[in-house]
């Protein structure tokens, strides 16, 4: 993995690019990062479609010990995997706004949860406060960059190995 720059000005969120050369690599990431969130975190992963973003949370799943299947929610729209912190994955590909009927059904995933949003542009102005948002992006063949923009710089400080 290369490390990119992280912004220095104060107004912006930390913020840090990275590239993967695999799934794994992403996985491996995700897992780090994973590791320093907890229950009532929101992290949004946003992207083309196939860029990694599932690939991603399995990855953080993996990282807090989880073992079970972790698999696309598009269809279903949510999963929760049971765990320390439980992780809740929602997929809002299908949206195209939240109405409050809709938020209604999804608030449940955000209780005592570490919550990825894939597809999060549905949800703007209606979910919680993101500490972590990714962009996915192809490089092409396996490799995806990815921007991690955080709340707080801490979540950020080491999390790329040079």
């Amino acid at each position: 993995m290369a490390r990119g720059s992280a912004g220095s000005d104060p107004v912006e969120r930390p913020r840090v690019l990275v590239t993967t050369a695999s799934a794994r690599e992403t996985e491996a990431l995700a897992a780090r990062l994973a590791t320093r969130l907890g229950a009532g975190d929101v992290v949004t992963v946003s992207g083309e479609l196939g860029t990694g973003k599932t690939t991603f949370v399995r990855g953080a799943c993996g990282g807090l010990g989880i073992t079970a299947p972790v698999t696309s929610p598009t269809f279903t729209i949510g999963h929760r995997y049971s765990g320390r912190p439980d992780v809740s994955h929602l997929d809002l590909y299908r949206f195209t706004g939240l109405s409050p009927a809709e938020w209604g059904d999804l608030e449940p995933y955000f209780d005592d949860a570490l919550v990825f949003v894939e597809w999060p542009e549905a949800g703007v102005g209606v979910l919680p406060p993101v500490r972590l948002a990714i962009r996915m992006e192809h490089e092409g063949g396996d490799r995806r960059s990815l921007e991690l923009v955080a709340a707080d710089e801490a979540l950020l400080e080491g999390i790329v190995e040079c």
